[in-house]
């Protein structure tokens, strides 16, 4: 391969270009994201209405909801309108400066605070919710397990963890599968062939998937004493766990 190749931004959809491994949620990436990953993951709304619905569950009077990495605000506005009228209180934590401000601007409700923030660092405040909506994959492996176990101090006892996460398959069979189902897909949704491989190389070695099992056993090394998965969706995947 080409230096030109590996090191040249690449169109990936919606007009952002990224290098081989340079992925990043980065500059003006929150312009168009929001379209973006809708054309990219299966379910993603729906995996919205998902976590509002279990609000009913985990969010009381008074009560705090925190999303670790709020990208432009999406889920957040979501809870914002499922909770209309009461009083509940709505944070989210971003590490990048633009997804930050884009979800300030875009999340005009109150309730609703975006702090920037790294979630390794930043202060996570009690709550009976926490959600992490396609994050976690993009956290080193290595701090995987710390910024669960942050999430699960800062819950209360019986609170919830909600994490999404795209998932490797299995074995390499299945795997293949997946994958060539999540291409079909994304093709269906507008992407042309060069877009998603582009796409795929600017995710190497930044987007870093764990398996089912691996995702549930990270939550039990966590401190969650039940944990399971409730959406699934290709190699895209929802887990509830409780503390």
């Amino acid at each position: 391969m080409s230096e030109d190749v590996r090191t040249a931004p690449r169109p990936v959809g919606q007009g952002i270009l990224k290098a081989q491994g340079r992925w990043s949620f980065g500059g003006s990436v929150a312009d168009v994201f929001e379209r973006h990953i809708e054309r990219s993951v299966p379910g993603y709304r729906e995996g919205h209405d998902l976590v509002a619905r279990l609000s009913d569950w985990f969010l009381r009077e008074g009560g705090t909801a925190v999303e670790v990495g709020c990208s432009t605000g999406a889920l957040l506005r979501r809870l914002a309108r499922w909770t209309e009228g009461r009083e509940v209180r709505l944070l989210g934590v971003e590490l990048e400066e633009a997804m930050a401000e884009a979800a300030r601007l875009r999340c005009t409700d109150p309730r609703i605070e975006i702090r920037r923030g790294d979630a390794l660092e930043a202060p996570l405040d009690p709550c009976g919710m926490a959600v992490s909506y396609y994050t976690m994959q993009f956290v080193r492996p290595a701090d995987r397990l710390r910024l669960a176990a942050r999430i699960h101090d800062a819950l209360e006892p019986g609170g919830a963890f909600v994490m999404f996460e795209k998932v490797r398959a299995p074995d390499a069979r299945l795997q293949d599968i997946l994958g060539a189902l999540h291409v079909d897909f994304k093709l269906d949704q507008g992407f042309d062939e060069a877009e998603i491989v582009h796409k795929s190389r600017a995710l190497k070695g930044v987007l870093e998937p764990l398996t089912t099992r691996g995702n549930l056993d990270l939550l039990r090394r966590a401190g969650f004493s039940d944990g399971m998965t409730i959406f699934k969706r290709l190699c895209f995947e929802g887990f509830l766990a409780i503390k």
